[in-house]
């Protein structure tokens, strides 16, 4: 099959920078790999990119509305955002560039900001990554320890994510965990790129779907930590859907850019904090295969 282009993928990578100087990098690693023409093949000019100073609240939020200008029905939209979040009472704030702990409402995105952006954008597809520490985490450990429980949800994200099929959200680890940092990549982004190589793909037909990421994730990112990072998920009512290419329509996997096997990595001195998840892959595997089969 000759290359083409993935023409129904959008996306728009945020990496706030500024005291995560590593987010850029993660972000910037992860556009490249969408826009990539022998790989993921997503229209250049359809992976939105905002790292550092670009990545402040006003630009965030009209990048959001610039995407459900942009997409359609029928659409494929990817959201990936490394930087802190925050928890203020019940109230939960991506940290944008330039973010102000006592101007909250005019520096960062709250989850109800967040959570109404995200349900305008029309793309019945949709697949949202975070890769956000708990600002102010530094020292701040709650243990290692896991439970098998469902993780609250905040009500704003309850709403989003109770409209039914097509909302995918993975996030790097749980709040009682460090996240792992590393060169070139975090573990969490380093892995999430293998996957869009190809790496792990079940039907092997030159797509790459949701329960391709999610799996590879869950499997890997424990393993590269030594069982010290467990990346959580909501995809209830979720359907399988095609997110990329991983060959550029071709089926057989090229050598992915990135090895996870050989990168170094280190604890974050940042506690990771992952604002609307309800569920951990912890136990999940039966629900993750019955996906994979869709």
């Amino acid at each position: 099959m000759s290359k083409q282009h993935f023409t129904n993928g959008h996306a728009l990578i945020i990496g706030v920078g500024a005291d995560l100087p590593g987010t850029i990098n993660d972000a910037e690693g992860f556009a490249n790999i969408l826009k990539d023409e022998g790989r993921c093949a997503y229209p250049p000019e359809q992976v939105a990119l905002f790292t550092s100073t670009d990545a402040h609240r006003q630009a965030v939020l009209k990048a959001l509305d610039d995407l459900a200008q942009a997409t359609d029905e029928a659409s494929t939209m990817i959201l990936y955002f490394s930087g802190h979040g925050y928890k203020h009472g019940n109230a939960y704030y991506l940290m944008t560039y330039g973010y102000q702990l006592d101007d909250l409402d005019g520096t960062t995105i709250s989850g109800a900001e967040f959570a109404d952006k995200i349900a305008a954008i029309p793309a019945k597809q949709k697949v949202i990554l975070l890769d956000c520490c708990h600002a102010g985490g530094v020292g701040h450990i709650k243990g290692l320890s896991l439970t098998k429980s469902p993780l609250p949800l905040p009500s704003e994200a309850m709403d989003l994510f109770s409209q039914g099929a097509g909302y995918i959200l993975i996030a790097s680890s749980t709040e009682q965990e460090y996240s792992f940092t590393g060169e070139p990549y975090s573990v969490f982004t380093g892995v999430l790129i293998e996957a869009l190589c190809g790496t792990g793909v079940a039907k092997k037909d030159g797509y790459v779907r949701v329960a391709d990421l999610a799996l590879h994730t869950r499997e890997q990112v424990p393993k590269l930590t030594q069982d010290r990072q467990h990346p959580i998920l909501h995809f209830e009512q979720a359907d399988n859907f095609i997110i990329a290419y991983y060959a550029a329509g071709d089926t057989q996997p090229k050598i992915c850019p990135v090895s996870t096997q050989n990168a170094s990595y280190q604890h974050n001195p940042y506690n990771f904090w992952v604002p609307v998840i309800p569920a951990q892959f912890v136990g999940r595997v039966k629900e993750l295969r019955q996906l994979e089969m869709q």
